[in-house]
């Protein structure tokens, strides 16, 4: 029987590299004071022994943890994909590691992810939407340490804010679509009560129809988030045997639109001769669907960056103030709309 070898120490890479332990520690800290000649150094020590730095104890002694948690709805979901790459890009140079969790577009899911999270003392916290339940939000004004809310811009702010107005976005593309002569909306989402952000774009779309003086009750609804491109032909099936006279639709994603767009062709109705298809989200699949879907770019990976960068200037004491970082979503006209 072989036993397993001792694992290499803290003092043996001082050793090798010529240091002491303590310029190791430093180095794998990210410390400014260690030059980038001798962290080189140190890492390929490290690197020939096989010496993994324990981060656990440093941080024991530190007090810091060198991590922000973060919760987002869905992994599955691109947009937030792109979120959580764009804050990783930023964070990752100060050494600062991400643990995710999903809540499901489930309110309830958050406030128990969020308890767990700041049991771990994260250097910050990142949160998708502004809407939360009250003890999750007491935890998050209770905790501490910097708050961040995402991908909306809620009235009443925890703290700091990057993120967008839902409800502007798709009033934009109502906009979009009445300037083009068509007044027969309908607006294809899910369930209200969990997708805060659906919401919202569905409240926007109904304060623009109303203010154009047009029909606001074109409302298909698509099942429980995220809604699927199964569930948005559906609802698209629903929409043209009960509202055959629709001029247009808006989707609340644009896999929701991919679907609708899917049954469309299926039932041989011309988009967008007979039917106008927008989404939201400018995924992939709707710049290489047939045609091409018409759709709202909220630069999710921008708002990984921007919030990245807010993190860091509130850790080193440059942003005291609670900040509000807007992001303009851009309208992509395409084949899909007139």
């Amino acid at each position: 029987m072989t036993l397993p070898r001792k694992a290499p120490t803290m003092a043996d890479v001082a050793r090798l590299a010529g240091v002491s332990p303590m310029t190791v520690s430093r180095a794998f800290k990210h410390d400014a004071s260690v030059s980038d000649a001798t962290r080189e150094a140190i890492l390929k020590a490290a690197d020939d022994l096989g010496y993994v730095f324990d981060s656990t104890a440093s941080n024991l002694r530190s007090q810091r943890t060198n991590f922000v948690a973060v919760t987002i709805p869905s992994i599955n979901n691109a947009n937030f994909a792109d979120t959580v790459r764009g804050l990783s890009e930023g964070l990752k140079a100060r050494g600062l590691q991400i643990l995710l969790g999903t809540t499901d577009y489930d309110i309830f899911e958050e406030e128990r992810l969020i308890e767990q999270l700041l049991r771990r003392r994260p250097e910050a916290i990142v949160v998708t939407g502004g809407q939360h339940t009250p003890r999750a939000r007491r935890m998050l004004e209770n905790a501490g340490i910097p708050v961040i809310e995402t991908w909306d811009l809620p009235p009443s702010p925890i703290g700091h804010v990057v993120g967008f107005s839902n409800a502007a976005a798709v009033r934009a593309m109502v906009d979009h679509f009445v300037a083009r002569g068509l007044t027969r909306i309908a607006f294809i989402g899910g369930d209200a009560d969990r997708d805060t952000r659906g919401t919202d774009r569905r409240a926007g779309f109904i304060a623009a129809m109303q203010t154009h003086g047009l029909d606001a009750t074109r409302l298909i609804a698509a099942g429980v988030p995220p809604i699927s491109m199964r569930e948005g032909a559906d609802a698209m099936g629903r929409l043209l045997d009960t509202l055959p006279d629709t001029e247009a639709v808006i989707c609340v994603s644009d896999l929701s639109a991919f679907g609708a767009l899917t049954e469309c062709q299926r039932r041989g109705v011309e988009v967008p001769g007979r039917i106008s298809i927008a989404g939201f989200g400018d995924y992939e699949i709707g710049a290489i669907s047939v045609p091409t879907l018409t759709t709202i770019n909220p630069f999710p990976r921008e708002i990984g960056a921007q919030t990245a960068a807010l993190i860091l200037k509130v850790l080193d004491g440059e942003q005291a103030e609670p900040a509000t970082l807007s992001i303009l979503p851009r309208l992509l006209p395409r084949q899909s709309s007139r």
